[in-house]
């Protein structure tokens, strides 16, 4: 039992870890670890999108710092919410997820 919830509180972990959230997402075992790992799949390609919009001169690029700098917390926000066991709405980003 103790395995499991260490490899559940792993996995829910690297879902917001960038690329690494592929990882989760292979997982149907867990809803708890689908759940993080939709969200931090949201999250990596928003922020991929975002580096890509910054080599446009018209869009701020101070504007696309700041969203990435908010996608940071959020993947902050949700590797606390694993921590703490927890599924915690994040604003935008939870109802992206549910779309996949």
């Amino acid at each position: 039992m103790k395995n499991n919830k260490l490899r559940i509180t792993t996995l829910s972990v690297l879902s917001y870890l960038g690329p690494l959230c592929f990882v989760p997402l292979m997982n149907r075992d867990s809803e708890f670890v689908h759940l993080h790992a939709k969200q931090g799949l949201v999250i990596w390609a928003l922020s991929n999108i975002l580096i890509a919009i910054i080599i446009i001169p018209i869009i701020g690029i101070n504007i696309v710092k700041a969203l990435i700098l908010l996608l940071f917390l959020y993947s902050l926000l949700g590797i606390i919410s694993v921590i703490l066991n927890k599924s915690i709405n994040l604003i935008g980003i939870t109802y992206l997820a549910k779309l996949i």
